[in-house]
């Protein structure tokens, strides 16, 4: 899968549905980097191939 397809393969309906697992807050997708962010929890998780990695383990900490 290229890129460009792995930027649009995630669904616009599954994000409106997923949340933080710590937080429970909403996500924002940085289609750029291939994260969903929590700024609530200061987490980047990854979507790898189109799928969101929701484990607070496998997510990057990030700075505001």
């Amino acid at each position: 899968m290229t890129d460009n397809k792995r930027d649009t393969a995630l669904d616009r309906k599954l994000l409106d549905l997923l949340v933080c697992p710590l937080t429970k807050g909403p996500l924002v997708y940085d289609q750029e980097k291939l994260e969903l962010v929590s700024k609530s929890a200061h987490l980047a998780y990854p979507v790898r191939d189109g799928i969101p990695i929701m484990l607070p383990s496998e997510a990057r900490a990030i700075e505001d």
